[in-house]
């Protein structure tokens, strides 16, 4: 490698709960730089949580996260000629990253009013192990599953 590679930044925890995976989230929601919406529509799905679950929402979004994050992905890889899909472990970070991709993409695609309570939706579908973006992970870990076979092209 000729250059260094990039530090990791560390993710400043939000004001409300002090939290970094929840300051994580609201960067993945926000769009065209609107922080103070982005944080608006977490805060109130969050809230939306709290009223309908009777428990602490941070705690429902903690447990949804947990069921999303996956751990196995496949890559494509090529080796003479064919291309192989070698299943590999995710790293915690790339973990979390594609938990908070699944739930934002999925939550986007639901029929509901307004964002909040989309995301509010999927968040609950997600802690209770159901929702469109659990059913990706375990798709993704199926696919991981059955090319298992191919495990040894791994370097």
């Amino acid at each position: 490698m000729r250059r260094k590679s990039a530090e990791k930044r560390i993710a400043q925890p939000d004001p409300k709960f002090n939290d970094v995976l929840v300051s994580k989230f609201i960067n993945a929601v926000l769009q065209s730089g609107k922080k103070h919406q982005a944080r608006k529509i977490v805060y109130d799905a969050i809230g939306i949580i709290e009223e309908r679950s009777k428990t602490n929402g941070l705690d429902v979004f903690k447990k949804a996260m947990n069921n999303l994050r996956p751990l196995l992905e496949i890559k494509a890889r090529r080796v003479g000629g064919a291309t192989y899909q070698i299943p590999t472990e995710v790293r915690q970070d790339r973990s979390v990253a594609l938990a908070l991709r699944w739930l934002l993409i999925y939550a986007r695609a639901r029929k509901d009013k307004s964002m909040s309570l989309k995301l509010a939706s999927e968040i609950m579908a997600a802690s209770n192990n159901e929702g469109n973006a659990v059913k990706k992970k375990e798709d993704t870990h199926k696919m991981a599953e059955a090319n298992k076979a191919f495990a040894h092209f791994k370097w």
